[in-house]
């Protein structure tokens, strides 16, 4: 019996000495709360990779002082040039038709030259301007009238004409125009061999020579000069060269009058425009 108890015993105390060595063994578990030990170092945390910071782009300037494209557009619908030109310049020659009272005593045929300037307000309307001459050669009927060997006629007109264009294709185009007109009738005859005083004929009046009855005793008849106020009115065609200048035909009726006296010359003119 004490056999058994002796190996009870030592079975116990066996058990005992294996549990005190696997306690020394196992570290105790930490308690809630508790510090962390001093013995172990912290592990060394690697530093967090950082975003590089976002730059704002900067704007260049553009070369040669210009603005951005967006600018340059607006700037180039505002500045949009126009299809017409702001001035245009004509010059032409050409004949004289006559018509009314100057036909009786002046030839038809005689030449007519013509300068002008026009201020466009579009492609349509514009202002022009015209410097225009024609002779006025007397007819040998009228000559003998006048009895004279021979005489020199002729008129200056200054005219002021609104003028519509009208396009009708690219190359092809008209135009009309209307408004006053300024003339200034001048002749002369070589000589004369009416007697002053003498009674006025048709031709005397119309020369302007005749303010009564009769020829001026002065005889200032041989010279005449008068002013004359009325109108003109025409149209033409037009044709642009390949140059860009126009090549124009123009037909008028022009009309003056003073004191019951008129002046009508009926000019054709061909000429050019640019």
């Amino acid at each position: 019996m004490i056999g058994k108890f002796a190996t009870a015993s030592v079975l116990v105390l066996t058990i005992l000495l294996g549990s005190l060595a696997l306690a020394q063994t196992t570290p105790a578990a930490q308690a809630p709360g508790a510090p962390a030990s001093t013995d172990q170092a912290p592990a060394a945390q690697a530093p967090a990779p950082q975003a590089p910071a976002a730059q704002t782009p900067v704007t260049q300037p553009p070369a040669n002082g210009q603005e951005p494209a967006d600018e340059e557009s607006i700037s180039r619908r505002k500045a949009k040039p126009h299809d017409y030109k702001n001035w245009t310049y004509n010059v032409g020659g050409g004949a004289n038709l006559d018509s009314g009272t100057t036909r009786t005593f002046v030839r038809g045929g005689s030449g007519v030259g013509a300068v002008g300037v026009a201020r466009n307000a579009n492609k349509y309307l514009a202002l022009r301007a015209d410097f225009i001459f024609a002779n006025l050669p007397l007819r040998d009927s009228t000559l003998q009238l006048a009895q004279s060997p021979g005489a020199t006629n002729h008129v200056f007109a200054l005219t002021l004409d609104p003028i519509i264009n009208i396009p009708v294709t690219q190359k092809y185009g008209g135009y009309v125009l209307f408004g006053p007109a300024v003339y200034r009738r001048s002749g002369s005859l070589n000589s004369s061999t009416t007697v002053p005083g003498s009674a006025c004929n048709a031709f005397w009046s119309w020369w302007g020579a005749c303010t009564n009855v009769s020829i001026p005793l002065s005889g200032n008849f041989v010279n005449s000069s008068q002013n004359q106020f009325g109108y003109d009115l025409g149209g033409g065609i037009t044709r642009k060269m390949p140059s860009g200048v126009e090549l124009y035909a123009e037909y008028r009726l022009m009309h003056g009058s003073h004191n019951g006296i008129t002046t009508d010359v009926r000019p054709i003119t061909i000429g050019f425009r640019w």
